[in-house]
């Protein structure tokens, strides 16, 4: 299995992230190490758009591709890569602003696409969940909200609160977080999607060729063109949170993360 890591250099939010250090190393040679680890994956590359961010990889020992500043988002830039790869190759999507990203996420993410469970259908995308820590989380419309079916197949995907919890959100005026804080157990209802994808290298090349949809660009969610078009995507819990790094506060987070398992001697899982 190949895993690729888009690393865009443009960041709103926070520009140069993926330089950015974390315990004396960039945000996006924390995550290359983390998707090494995983058991299923044998190969790891950076697919990047800046010369310093690739340099950085291969100064460590990675694998680094150039590839074209024009896209629009990361899975046409690991479909730039894709094109190049064997027929047949299972492809990882790990985003690159995921430092924390546990090793085990990843495998049981890609055992999920290659060993269906009995009955299974065989899913074209397998992506990942994982449960909200507190209300602001929930209410953040920078992390999306999976409503996921029978047999775990994803329905929807997003940033606004969904499922809406009518019943209980009614004795508070519809106030959410006023509704959370009284009832925290609701966070159990909501799935925050990690942005962990994986998909066959055909499907890829598929999806990256159809027209961005309607929905798509309302919610500004790519995996909602695959829906629109009929993807059957099949999501599971990760195996331990993960932490993006978008904003300056994230980057802090990170870090203290960070410290706190080199002081303690703790590990990625």
């Amino acid at each position: 299995m190949i895993a690729v890591i888009p690393a865009r250099a443009a960041s709103v939010r926070l520009p140069g992230k993926l330089l950015r250090e974390i315990a004396g190393k960039p945000v996006i040679l924390h995550t290359l190490e983390r998707a090494k680890k995983a058991e299923t994956v044998s190969r790891v590359i950076v697919a990047t758009d800046d010369v310093g961010i690739q340099d950085a990889v291969l100064a460590a020992g990675g694998e680094a591709q150039m590839t074209s500043a024009e896209h629009s988002s990361g899975s046409d830039r690991i479909a730039e890569v894709a094109a190049a790869l064997p027929e047949g190759s299972i492809i990882v999507n790990v985003q690159g602003d995921e430092p924390l990203i546990s090793p085990e996420t990843i495998d049981r993410a890609v055992r999920a696409m290659l060993e269906p469970r009995q009955g299974d259908i065989e899913p074209d995308i397998v992506t990942v969940y994982e449960t909200f820590e507190t209300a602001e989380e929930l209410l953040d419309p920078n992390n999306v909200k999976a409503v996921v079916g029978a047999g775990g197949f994803a329905l929807y995907f997003s940033r606004s609160v969904i499922p809406w919890p009518r019943n209980a959100s009614q004795r508070y005026g519809g106030d959410l977080q006023k509704t959370i804080e009284d009832g925290p157990e609701l966070l159990s209802q909501f799935k925050k999607h990690t942005g962990i994808y994986v998909y066959r290298r055909e499907y890829l090349l598929e999806f990256t060729r159809l027209p961005q949809s309607p929905l798509e660009n309302a919610e500004m969610l790519e995996q909602l063109r695959a829906l629109e078009n009929g993807a059957r995507i099949r999501i599971v819990e990760a195996a331990a949170p993960s932490h993006g790094v978008d904003t300056e506060a994230d980057l802090e987070k990170v870090r203290r993360i960070v410290e706190t398992q080199v002081s303690t001697g703790s590990g990625c899982k």
